[in-house]
């Protein structure tokens, strides 16, 4: 069937803000697409919330709205834009949610808005829990015992029913949302509340656990004739019971006989075809370890996590298939984009095996538990290709970049065997160096699986790997012993560690003996056709299949690595416009990246794709098969920087900033004498090994503190200290990892704090805008709300900024991009530090200026100069409206996580409000984040001393829009004095009724706590803190996102009809001057 000719505009739905549970998958599917919707000649018009990605770039779709997803919002635009069709399951969860509700309600078809791709009763049948059951038993498919409950009595009496364990999945939400194992009746009342509440429809479902049996999706696509493949089937080593995101998965399946294959993918396809889907759609089964019996657990029927992953690992296009097939191609009309000759229709096979572990986020929340469940905690992941799944396996783990490189990173030696089993009863991320433990102790395979359900490959796969460890620690050393450790993927760092040498003779006894990597490409058929998409995994011992090429110019660009709290797909989006500017100015181009979930690592993105761990030892395999005559690495964040010495010694040249310029801009001594040279101030401060040092130097400044280490991203590790007893206990925690960076310790100045993005040609600089941060400083830059134009900062204060940015840029030879962040105290301006790479706001300040200063910066790298490029040097112009960034935390996934905000970054995404007007565009951005207030209009109030004088005014205007304000003891009684009325309630110790109470009983709107300086004493805030959140409550911890949010809320009654704003206009005017 050829395209449908009624479809002209198409209405794109994006997944909003990035979350743990919905992350750069959807974004990347949403991006692949809109590319593939106007190579047929649609207009694609997009609503996406997030700035920080690819898919609201002006070149992506022909009209971009960043708006708040909401439902009233997408009506409007519906209104203005008039679009004949609806694509919604590109955008997650999020976008099906909004796409059904505009479809019950009998909006898109009294504007006469088709739903492409999957209808509304396909979706309805996948999604809700009691028809999709009802489906399954028509067609005979097995599914665990289960009941759909709205209530807790229900739920209670059905898990007795059918007996404890039981699992808990509310309707309609994503990343497993409010799920949970239940093993007693207080366990599921506890889950059973939180997923009522969580869930758009208020059901959940109660089903018999089938925890440990096998976990094995299947990925499949239908178009609308019926036709059906399967794309590829992968298997979680975790049996059920760990959420998918959050398990090790293994693609093709390793441990499925032919018949258990051949059984599940009939299945698979059998279901599609009842539920009558349209493109991608992801089945995820539970087998039973012996007997062939299996259940299916759920049916996606969007682009999901796994159909990235499936995506990247087959190199089967999903997302560009699948809205071809909602445009009504057939999959054998469709090409193969990576073979050229292949059709949609050929089902991939593969001659390799892929490995993909989560990236969580433990190392950012100390005080989190680690154990896995049903919920999503992962913020990212990292993916590997090996020819064995031992290779794959290793060089998964050092992808990781957390501190990991094999399967002894975590040492385990101290317990017994006996405490090993028991340590392995508990699911969490360690389990699999535990395994490995357990069969060093001599545990054997049976009782190993019988505690972790790991099948008995897996743990013999673990076993080889071990066993080569012991092998190597023995000795000697011999070229055929080394020959079998590097096809087995061990790092030279790991076999110089185990054979007590240095890393640097392992690597000439390699190359001696010409040990060294080659490259398979990844084609999608097992070979049966040649691919013509250079897409590559090294392996040991093969022969290179990488033609050489010898193009006029070749650089290398090095992606960014896993998506992780403080370094997101900000960094993806730099590297991708990189590698696009650098290919229009005649470059071949190559990229190294690990992450599937991102679209630097499609198949088209650059000349050449490498997906390989970012290390020294992976790049420098590639770069001698390459031969790059430079590399970038001012786009990737921390992880490219960290790679710039090694690179300098492969003989690469660093295009860019040089890197003696880099350090100079991180060296406490070096960046002072050039602040002295350029006259600028800064913040006193020292620069430290110990506690002790850092004592004395904290004394001579006078507290408060700030304690940080040098070369981090996202503030790690950085804490504001009060007294001595402090940084002894912040020095204890940076010092867990061998430090060779010295930490540094700087007076903490309290002021505004402004950020600019600059690109610097060696001479010139350009700035797109400055941006001024709602809260003072004290909370890192990626957790504040951001506004540009800086809005309350003097012309003065401007100017200086400018020429300070300018000094700087000059004095660290900068050419590319800088960013730097101030601080303004009156009319005076601080620096407190400079960053001369690219940085989280530059996506968000490249869109709302219409400024593209990665592809500005890339031409600069290249030699050319900001004049000649038509803009006039200096602080460009303010744009005449308001462009407002809202961080977005995932806090109710991550149990026990400390949420109050200091200078270590912990929000996972950001959204944005843009507007004529400051405040439409606040409330947008509240908006977008998902605070939509007022509900109940009840509010508590707890702060500490400091900002008692701040609260009365805050206090004084949410009284005015009718809330009622409950305050703790001292808080109550100030404002009280004040003529503030407060209704004083008690601590979590004291009797009922208690803040707590309050909480739990779903009456509150808003609860403003700000707490104590330094690690929480008490644990009473903290207690508060992670009750709201838990309960949904907002929870703000700075007063000066309270007064923000009053603001908004006063100005909301007004927002009725909200101005939309397109964000491909934008760029398109700023081209108009330019030509």
């Amino acid at each position: 069937m050829p395209k449908n000719p009624n479809v002209k505009r198409v209405l794109v739905i994006g997944s909003g803000p990035i979350v743990i549970g919905q992350a750069a998958e959807f974004d990347y599917a949403g991006t692949q697409a809109c590319r593939s919707l106007k190579e047929e000649g649609m207009e694609v018009i997009l609503v996406n919330s997030n700035p920080a990605t690819i898919m609201t770039d002006g070149d992506i779709a022909d009209k971009v709205y960043i708006e708040p997803l909401t439902a009233k919002v997408i009506e409007q635009i519906i209104i203005k834009e008039k679009p004949d069709s609806l694509l919604p399951n590109m955008g997650g969860q999020a976008g099906l949610n909004l796409g059904m509700e505009l479809d019950e309600s009998g909006f898109l078809k009294a504007h006469g808005v088709t739903l492409l791709g999957t209808t509304a009763k396909t979706i309805r049948k996948a999604e809700d829990r009691l028809e999709f059951k009802e489906t399954m038993e028509k067609i005979g498919e097995p599914c665990a015992p289960s009941l759909v409950v709205e209530n807790i009595e229900d739920g209670v009496a059905f898990a007795g029913k059918i007996g404890y364990p039981v699992v808990l999945r509310p309707a309609y939400t994503l990343g497993g949302s409010g799920g949970g194992i239940a093993h007693d009746q207080a366990q599921l009342k506890d889950i059973l509340a939180n997923g009522l509440r969580l869930s758009r429809v208020g059901q959940v479902l109660v089903e018999r656990c089938i925890a440990g049996w096998k976990e094995i999706e299947y990925e499949v696509m239908r178009d609308g004739a019926g036709n059906c493949i399967t794309v590829c089937n992968m298997e979680n080593i975790d049996p059920v019971g760990v959420h998918t995101g959050d398990s090790i998965v293994v693609a093709p399946s390793q441990t499925l006989g032919d018949k258990e294959y051949q059984m599940l993918r009939s299945s698979a396809l059998n279901i599609i075809n009842e539920l009558g889907i349209t493109g991608g759609c992801n089945v995820q089964f539970a087998l039973h370890p012996t007997s062939f019996e299996y259940c299916v657990i759920e049916v996606n029927p969007r682009v999901s996590r796994s159909s990235a992953l499936a995506s990247k690992a087959t190199g089967y296009p999903i997302a560009k298939v699948a809205a071809k097939i909602a445009l009504g191609y057939t999959l054998d009309e469709i090409k193969n984009a990576i073979t050229g000759k292949t059709y949609a229709s050929f089902e991939p096979a593969l001659d390799y095996c892929v490995v993909k572990i989560p990236r969580l986020p433990f190392d950012k929340f100390i005080t989190a538990k680690r154990t896995l469940t049903t919920q999503m905690k992962a913020t990212g992941e990292v993916m590997s290709i090996g020819n064995h799944f031992e290779a794959a396996l290793m060089k998964a783990l050092r992808s990781l970049e957390q501190h990991v490189d094999c399967l002894r990173s975590y040492d385990f030696s101290e317990l017994t065997a006996e405490e090993l089993q028991d340590r392995m009863k508990i699911v969490d991320d360690q389990r699999i160096y535990l395994i490995a433990e357990a069969i060093r102790k001599g545990v054997d395979y049976d009782r190993i699986h019988e505690i972790t359900m790991v099948d008995h490959w897996f743990i013999d796969k673990i076993a080889i790997l071990t066993e080569m460890e012991a092998a190597l620690e023995q000795g000697p050393l011999t070229v055929e012993l080394l020959k079998e450790a590097k096809r087995l993927e061990f790092p030279d760092n790991v076999i110089a560690r185990l054979t007590g040498r240095t890393e640097e003779e392992i690597r000439k006894m390699r190359y001696d003996n010409g040990i060294v990597a080659a490259f398979k490409m990844v084609d999608t058929c097992a070979a049966e056709f040649a691919a013509s998409t250079p897409y590559y995994y090294s392996v040991f011992g093969s022969e290179t299949e990488v033609e050489e090429t010898h193009p006029k110019k070749k650089v290398l660009v090095l992606g960014s690595g896993p998506i992780r709290i403080g370094q997101g797909i900000e960094f993806d989006y730099c590297s991708v416009h990189a590698t696009w500017a650098f290919a229009k100015e005649g470059y071949e181009t190559i990229i190294i990246n690990n992450n599937p979930e991102t679209v630097s690592t499609d198949f088209d993105i650059a000349d050449k794709l490498y997906f390989e761990p970012l290390t020294p030892e992976d790049v420098e395999n590639i770069v001698n098969v390459e031969k790059p005559d430079g590399a970038v690495v001012q786009f990737g964040g921390q992880t490219a920087i960290k790679l710039t010495q090694s690179l300098m010694k492969m003989g690469v040249p660093v295009l860019g900033t040089k890197a003696e310029d880099v350090d100079a801009a991180e060296d406490r001594e070096l960046f002072d004498k050039i602040l002295e040279e350029t006259q600028i101030p800064r913040a006193a401060g020292g620069t430290v090994y110990t506690a002790e040092e850092a004592k004395a130097v904290a004394n001579r400044l006078g507290y408060p503190v700030l304690v940080r280490p040098s070369y981090v991203l996202g503030g790690q590790g950085m804490q504001i200290a009060l007294s001595d007893q402090e940084i002894e206990e912040f020095m204890a925690v940076i010092n867990r990892y061998e430090q060779d960076h010295p930490i540094l310790v700087d007076k903490y100045l309290q002021g505004k704090e402004l950020e600019v993005d600059a690109v610097c040609d060696g001479t010139d600089i350009l700035i797109p805008g400055i941006m001024e941060h709602i809260e003072r400083t004290g909370v890192h830059s990626g957790d504040s709300i951001s506004v540009y134009p800086a809005f309350t900062v003097s012309q003065n204060v401007k100017e200086t900024i400018a020429e300070y940015t300018r000094r700087l840029a000059k004095a660290l030879h900068v050419i590319g991009l800088i960013n730097i962040q101030f601080i303004a105290m009156g009319d005076e301006v601080y620096v407190i530090e400079v960053n001369p790479r690219s940085s989280r706001t530059v996506p968000y300040i490249s869109k709302v200026t219409g400024i593209p200063i990665v592809d500005l910066a890339t031409q600069v790298i290249v030699g050319k100069k900001i004049r000649d490029l038509g803009y006039e040097p200096g602080l460009q112009p303010a744009a005449d409206y308001f462009a407002i960034k809202m961080p977005v935390f995932s806090f109710e996934k991550i149990r026990g996580a400390e949420i109050s905000l200091g200078p270590e970054m912990k929000s996972t995404g950001e959204c944005l409000g843009i507007a004529r007007t400051f405040n439409e565009a606040l409330y947008k951005a509240f908006l977008g984040a998902g605070v939509n207030l007022p509900k109940h209009k009840r509010m508590i109030i707890t702060v500490k001393d400091a900002d008692k004088g701040e609260a009365i005014e805050v206090a004084r205007r949410f009284e005015k829009l009718g809330y009622i304000i409950y305050a703790t003891r001292s808080t109550a009684a100030v404002l009280n004095e004040a003529g503030v009325k407060a209704r004083k309630v008690n601590k979590i110790q004291q009797e009922s009724p208690t803040v707590m109470d309050l909480i739990l009983g779903h009456r509150i709107d808003l609860v403003i706590d700000t707490p104590t300086q330094g690690r929480d004493k008490s644990r009473d805030g903290f207690l508060i803190r992670r009750t709201a959140i838990e309960t949904g409550v907002n929870c703000i911890t700075a007063m000066d996102t309270a007064a923000a949010l009053v603001s908004s809320l006063e100005n909301a009654a007004s927002q009725e009809e909200m101005t939309l704003i397109d964000i491909a206009a934008i760029a398109g005017h700023r081209n108009q001057y330019e030509q």
